[in-house]
């Protein structure tokens, strides 16, 4: 692994944006305008190197699912801080019938640096962002810079077979809708699941597009429908699922909640099991399970313990995106128990590559390695204000 500086293409900006990446600048605090899309440096993979972190992802994933069978065997949502138990029971049921619910992506983010085995930092699975660039600018980008290179992204293809795989799973003789919130004002997640929107395409299903907030509610049916009165028999949604249990449409949510088998109204994707792994509390039930594992690192749910006075450590929101409430405790610093349940998760931090601090998000497509997006941050943790760089895997020199 490394990275090199290059002179970005000419006329960057607009190549990447007819390219679906419409969020190519990021407004920082001081109002100053800063390349999301940084192609001014790249990283260099070996084969050897991808392969490995291949291996590494897929086992995560592994560990990650039997996590969730023994979270809810052991009845230990709680701990996740699922108390409601409504959503419980639809947590439960859903993992119980996880068979027959569409389930197609995530994202690990992990910490490595070339030099030692990858550590898992968390696990995206319920509303990952960054596809996009993942997918689609970094390989043109590729394929312009570096003919006859390679990448760890097949992506696209892999979410297509996902889709034409599990459409025997969509309610027939109706629309998969696909919704974002219009409370992104950046368009990240509205071109995210437009980009999904277009995978589904290829895969041969019919498909309708509708915000978030335009989803009604008909009294007389009972379902929610869209601005023309159509029933949502299905829906993938880029709106996580303890904003979807929780707002004020969350009653109906659970009354007409399709969570296999046919039963409700609507089914929604990614399905309600996914809370049991978009959630930091995995990242310590991990622990426990997998104690000394060498894609792991130490966690705790009730408190820093000795990562305290010896390692420092990272207190981590149970839910969030983007790092935010995450506070970093160097070595040496008094011990505190926040009062939002966290998880308390070894300080290790970011390689520091020439003053950029990097983190690797690997994308899973059902239950498979997909594909790899690099973003750089100046700081311990990787924020809104972090920058995108494409990848290579080239021979070794």
């Amino acid at each position: 692994m490394e990275r090199r500086t290059i002179e970005p293409r000419p006329g960057w900006q607009q190549t990447v944006e007819e390219q679906g990446l419409v969020y190519p600048l990021t407004r920082h605090p001081d109002d100053s305008l800063r390349p999301y899309w940084d192609e001014s440096a790249y990283y260099v993979f070996t084969l050897p190197e991808v392969e490995a972190l291949e291996e590494t992802v897929e086992e995560l994933h592994r560990m990650c699912l039997t996590a969730a069978e023994h979270i809810v065997s052991a009845d230990r949502l709680g701990d996740l801080g699922i108390t409601d138990p409504r959503v419980a029971a639809a947590v439960t049921e859903a993992w119980h019938r996880r068979t027959e619910l569409p389930s197609v992506y995530g994202r690990f983010d992990l910490r490595y640096d070339g030099t030692g085995p990858a550590k898992l930092l968390e696990y995206n699975a319920d509303t990952p962002t960054s596809l996009v660039e993942a997918a689609s600018p970094q390989w043109f980008w590729m394929e312009e810079r570096f003919p006859g290179a390679d990448q760890w992204n097949s992506l696209h293809e892999r979410l297509v077979a996902a889709w034409k795989k599990q459409s025997a799973l969509l309610p027939p003789g109706s629309p998969l809708y696909f919704a974002h919130s219009t409370a992104d004002e950046l368009g990240e997640d509205l071109m995210t699941v437009a980009y999904l929107k277009e995978t589904a395409e290829q895969a041969g299903l019919d498909t309708g597009w509708i915000a978030m907030e335009d989803i009604g509610w008909d009294p007389l049916s009972g379902r929610f429908v869209d601005q023309q009165l159509r029933f949502l028999r299905s829906c993938f949604k880029l709106y996580p699922w303890e904003w979807l249990t929780t707002d004020r449409f969350a009653g109906h949510v659970l009354d007409t909640l399709d969570n296999g088998g046919g039963t409700g109204s609507t089914l929604w994707i990614e399905p309600a099991w996914k809370m049991l792994l978009s959630n930091k509390a995995l990242l310590a039930i991990l622990w426990e399970l997998y104690p000394g594992h060498p894609n792991l690192l130490p966690a705790h749910l009730d408190g820093p313990r000795d990562l305290a006075g010896t390692t420092g450590y990272v207190a981590k929101p149970l839910l969030g995106r983007e790092g935010a409430g995450v506070t970093v405790h160097e070595l040496g610093s008094p011990p505190v128990v926040r009062e939002e349940a966290c998880c308390y998760q070894e300080l290790a931090p970011l390689p520091d590559f020439d003053g950029n601090r990097v983190v690797l998000g690997a994308w899973v497509v059902e239950d498979e390695s997909a594909g790899l997006g690099i973003r750089e941050s100046t700081g311990l943790v990787t924020d809104e204000y972090a920058r995108f760089l494409p990848h290579v895997i080239l021979q070794a020199t």
